[in-house]
This record gives structure tokens, sequence and C-alpha cells, in this order.
């Protein structure tokens, strides 16, 4: 029961996400991305702000001096400037089918960077998926967009965040660090300011997209939290997957977008080499 609670948060988690996503999309056809990441993450840390003092969370910590934590804010801080301009830039559904690939890029990471030990299987479903990756980007030909790059870049920094997270050897309030994460996010917007246009009055319906994407943004993070803390992450984790469907569903229903065969089968062998990796370190575990 408490893994069936689990993966119902974990599927919340990642429609939030494909509907931030979305509304990201929507909103960079006229707002800048520097705009749009500037208020997108002082609002969201306004709101874990407000969440950290009524449940008496810490909000300044030694630890956040560290140095991990330190490393962790800034993957977070480029993984938002490159990902959210790779959405505004590239097709949504190939945007997010890259993204995918980051639990593979960890898996690689903490094999060379930890000496953790990952057999021929893991590491077949790696380059498998990083073919995957190379179907949507299609490198060399007419239909490349180079802009597809942000969204590999923005998988390194993930990753590398992740990687640091495991490294961690204390703990750190979950409303804490999702404080920071939305701060690192409206940092980044002035980062982008020199190469977007200048910012705009946002009309009616924009206000309600960020808004919106706020909502669901900060929505996400918190069933992430409640998806871990409700089940075994072994069996949790290939969920984290669903967003890629949500992602496609919303950007080929509300954008009409057509992803090609190419873009599918990409997102098809990432999604399929994904899941495998996540079910063979739920099983080592178990053995070992």
């Amino acid at each position: 029961m408490e893994n069936l609670r689990g993966i119902l948060f974990m599927i919340l988690a990642m429609a939030g996400f494909a509907l931030e996503d979305l509304f990201i999309k929507l909103l960079s056809s006229h707002v800048p991305v520097s705009q749009i990441l500037i208020i997108l993450g002082f609002s969201g840390t306004a709101v874990f702000l407000i969440i950290a003092i009524l449940t008496h969370a810490p909000i300044l910590q030694r630890d956040l001096l560290n140095r991990p934590v330190i490393i962790r804010t800034f993957c977070e801080l480029f993984a938002a400037l490159f990902f959210v301009s790779a959405i505004a830039l590239t097709p949504l559904s190939s945007a997010v089918s890259i993204l995918m690939i980051t639990p593979l890029m960890v898996t690689m990471g903490a094999a060379v960077f930890f000496g953790e030990k990952v057999g021929w299987r893991r590491w077949s479903a790696v380059m498998i998926g990083f073919i995957g990756v190379l179907l949507i980007l299609r490198p060399g030909f007419d239909s490349f967009m180079p802009a597809s790059l942000l969204a590999v870049i923005a998988t390194i920094f993930l990753a590398v965040r992740d990687l640091v997270t495991r490294a961690m050897q204390f703990e750190i309030s979950t409303t804490t660090v999702s404080m920071y994460a939305f701060l690192a996010c409206g940092i980044s917007g002035f980062i982008a300011m020199p190469f977007y246009s200048a910012m705009v009055i946002p009309s009616s319906i924009e206000i309600v997209y960020l808004i919106s994407a706020t909502f669901v943004g900060v929505i996400g993070y918190y069933a992430v939290v409640l998806a871990t803390r409700n089940g075994d992450v072994s069996v949790i984790s290939p969920f984290r997957y669903s967003r890629l469907l949500f992602a496609m569903l919303l950007s080929i229903i509300i954008l009409s977008e057509r992803p090609d065969l190419l873009t599918l089968s990409g997102a098809s062998i990432i999604l399929v080499s994904g899941i495998y990796t996540f079910i063979r370190e739920g099983r080592l575990k178990q053995i070992h």
C-alpha cells in the first residue's frame, strides 16, 4: 500500500512538472526566458520561504555553506538556465525526451567518480540510452537543431547535482533545499538577461500562466518528496518517466507538435533503457 501511494505521488509530481514545462513553453512565445526564470524562481522561493516559516524549517544552516551544497545549488542554477532555454527554443517533446537521459548519466557518473560497480547490463542500457538521444538530436543531418544541445547541457548539470546529493554526509530540510533551488532558478534569470530581449509587461493570460507554472512546480517538488517517503525508491523511481508521456501528450494536444518517427523512437529507447536501469539497480540492492 505504501508503494502504491508513493507511485501515485510520483505520477502526480511528473504531471506537475510536465504542466510547468507546458506553461513555460506557452510563455516563451512573448515573455523572454530571463524574465520567466526570474519570476518563477523568486515566486517559488517566496512560497517555500512561507512554508519554512510555518513549519519551522531552518532557513539558514551552517551546512548550507559546505562545498557539496554550494555545487548542488550552482548545478540547479545552470540546469534551470539551459533547460528553460531549450524548452523555449526547441519542441517541448524533444527537450523533455533528452532530459530523461539524466538518470542514465547519474549511473555512469557513479561508476566513474564513486567507483560504484556497474555491470555490463547497466552499461549497455546507458549506451543504448545515448543512442536514443542521438536519434532525437540527429547531428550532421538537416533536421539537427543546435539549440537541442542546451537540453543535453542541462542534463549534465542535473546529473552532477544528483551525484553531489548522493555524496552528502548530512541532511538538510527538504523545504530549505527546495527554497534554495528556486532561488538559484531566479538568479539564473539575471545571468540570462544579456542573451534575451528586454522584459515585457505580461498580459492577463500570461500572468495566469506564470501563477499556474509556480503552483504546479511547487506541487511537483512536494509530491516527489512525499513519493520517496511513502515507498521503496527502486519501485517508485521508474515512474519518473511518466513525465515524458505527459509531455508528449501535452505537446501534441495543446501545442500541436507532431514528433517524427525518429524522435518517438529515440524517446522510446531512452524510456526503456532508463526503466531497465532503475529495475536492475533495485534488484542489485535487494541482493546486497
